[in-house]
């Protein structure tokens, strides 16, 4: 039995669907972060392409998670860049594991903050959890591309770290994947290398 099929047999659709976005000679760009997002007006701003961080704005910067409350969390977008929203109105979402981001995707820049009270949560958004949010954002010399990112909540909206920025090369769309999938795929990946 073909390693891609065990592995849609394993681990269903989601390993399937991203063995064939593989195949298509499209490639996972992922940057691991693991940046403390403060909690505060500021924020962190962010540049993808040249994967670079700060607390204060800059020129050229794609996203910017940001809230100085405990019960919210507030996203802002660059030039040329935006949040998935799922909802008619209102901020970024977090999104279930299959999601596709791409250009079908409503976009939000300036957005207001994503409510918390209690344990109820708006948008997606769970407490104590990892979450996915999708972004588009123009690369400096690929244009416009599209991606994911993994945010990890705590206990309030105060609370959150970036761990992970991930997009797609080629312009296409990409697939939040399910947890641990990534790495099934690279195995994948090393296998067919091997045949070969």
């Amino acid at each position: 039995m073909m390693l891609s099929n065990r592995l849609a047999k394993h681990f269903g659709a989601a390993a399937a669907a991203a063995l064939v976005v593989g195949s298509a000679n499209a490639a996972i760009v992922t940057w691991n972060l693991n940046l403390v997002i403060p909690n505060n007006i500021d924020g962190a701003y962010i540049n993808i392409a040249t994967q670079t961080t700060s607390t204060a704005g800059f020129t050229g910067y794609d996203l910017n998670p940001y809230s100085s409350a405990t019960d919210a969390l507030a996203f802002w977008a660059g030039t040329g860049a935006g949040y998935v929203r799922t909802q008619a109105s209102g901020a970024a979402s977090s999104l279930p594991v299959g999601f596709v981001v791409d250009a079908s995707n409503a976009y939000v820049g300036a957005s207001s903050a994503t409510a918390i009270s209690g344990t109820t949560v708006f948008n997606g958004w769970q407490l104590n959890s990892i979450n996915y949010f999708g972004f588009r954002f123009t690369h400096d010399t690929l244009g416009l591309r599209y991606g994911y990112g993994v945010m990890q909540v705590g206990a309030n909206g105060g609370v959150r770290t970036l761990l992970s920025l991930n997009w797609e090369d080629t312009g296409g769309g990409i697939a939040v994947p399910a947890p641990g999938a990534m790495a099934l795929l690279g195995l994948a990946g090393l296998a067919g290398r091997r045949r070969r």
